[in-house]
């Protein structure tokens, strides 16, 4: 059992009657409620006769389970008709924090909170292990090849699971069980197939035309079947940044998946000493940076400020740019170990077109995170290590 982060966040939705935490399959959220809330009394919808129960039922359901603690109900998007008689409840006895619910597909269960708990609930999104969270445990690997590869699943770490074996079975069991739940699926092989192009792309502009041709489906079906993976927290889309802009930028969201353990899998990769020489060695460490970036803001409470930008020829490009509190900062990633004179061309040149260096006080800090291990403090911007990168959101 680890040390979450969204421990202490959980102290500020004290004053929700409802509390959800939603995330991908395995992230944690049920040894996290159990932590936080000891004395609530823990139901698992995942059992097939409570699960039965609590749909036929759902008014005797919570009746069953009254306690004056409260209740823990696991994946409660098994049985939305519960959320009626949880307002109902709500409104009625006013009870703090008294029911939490955890979830693992967003889209059913955004669209039952939004019409029976609104303004009751308050919703956070926990995702696996972050860098803070890896080093507070003492379970960071010991390079950055090995964090890549194993991914931050925290059943990976607890139990010590092989990656080869972890990830092929999570990838078999979401297809059998939430992807037959959430859309209509003919050929779960096509499915799996659409997955690992998804993979290939990562880091990449999402082209809908290209990834339907490339798996001959239609262009609906790749747009349908990314809003699925979107949903169930297993890739998520960083759009393009457009402040202070005319038409010369990029329109098209970047790939990127919440785990790298889980992408390497479906790139075939089979160590981590592979990694350096492969091909997708920068958009993987990229990957594994962004996901990291988010999980600050998300382990908060708060929605990643995220975004990234490229013109529209690709020539320049920003990986990654936090726009928060009034602030707009530049974030390079690069997998080489060495800082090279041209890191921060991309940044500085951005810095060029968006004016942002008139006046001079509010030029942005200009960070770049790569795969060595020592900070560089030089001219054109400040070099972070990678062990180092878990603090961004703290000195934004």
């Amino acid at each position: 059992m680890y040390t979450r982060a969204m421990i202490k966040t959980l102290e500020f939705y004290s004053k929700f009657p409802v509390i959800a935490i939603l995330g991908p399959r395995q992230s944690g959220k049920t040894t996290l409620t159990q932590l936080a809330f000891k004395n609530h009394t823990f139901v698992s919808l995942e059992n097939p006769l409570t699960r039965e129960f609590a749909k036929t039922e759902p008014e005797q359901f919570l009746k069953t389970h009254e306690n004056q603690h409260g209740i823990i109900i696991d994946e409660f998007q098994y049985a939305p008709e519960i959320l009626s008689y949880i307002q109902l409840d709500v409104d009625t006895k006013k009870r703090k924090n008294y029911f939490i619910l955890t979830g693992s597909q967003n889209f059913l269960m955004n669209q039952a909170i939004t019409q029976s708990l609104a303004g009751r609930v308050g919703i956070l999104t926990l995702l696996p292990l972050s860098l803070a969270e890896l080093k507070h445990n003492h379970i960071i690997p010991d390079n950055i090849e090995n964090a890549v590869f194993n991914g931050c699943y925290p059943r990976l770490y607890d139990e010590k699971m092989d990656p080869k074996r972890l990830y092929p079975s999570y990838i078999h069991t979401y297809i059998e069980r939430d992807v037959r739940q959430l859309i209509n699926v003919e050929n779960l092989e096509t499915f799996q197939k659409f997955l690992q192009l998804c993979a290939a792309r990562i880091g990449n502009l999402l082209n809908f035309s290209d990834l339907a041709s490339a798996c001959s489906i239609s262009v609906s079906t790749a747009k349908r079947w990314i809003s699925t993976l979107k949903a169930s927290y297993i890739i998520f889309l960083l759009e393009p940044h457009f402040k202070n802009f005319n038409k010369r930028i990029t329109k098209m969201p970047k790939l990127y998946f919440y785990d790298t353990g889980l992408a390497c899998s479906l790139l075939r990769i089979t160590s981590p000493k592979d990694l350096r020489i492969n091909q997708y060695w920068g958009p993987l460490f990229e990957c594994f940076i962004i996901a990291d970036l988010a999980k600050q803001y998300l382990n908060d409470g708060f929605a990643p400020p995220l975004s990234f930008w490229r013109d529209k020829n690709g020539r320049i490009e920003v990986d990654c740019i936090i726009d928060t509190n009034g602030k707009v900062i530049p974030i390079e990633i690069k997998s080489s170990q060495r800082i090279t004179a041209d890191a921060f061309a991309g940044i500085q040149k951005w810095h060029e077109l968006s004016q942002l260096t008139k006046p001079k006080t509010n030029v942005p800090q200009k960070l770049l995170i790569y795969t060595g291990s020592q900070k560089q403090e030089r001219a054109s911007g400040c070099a972070i290590p990678w062990q180092e990168s878990e603090n961004v959101m703290r000195h934004v």
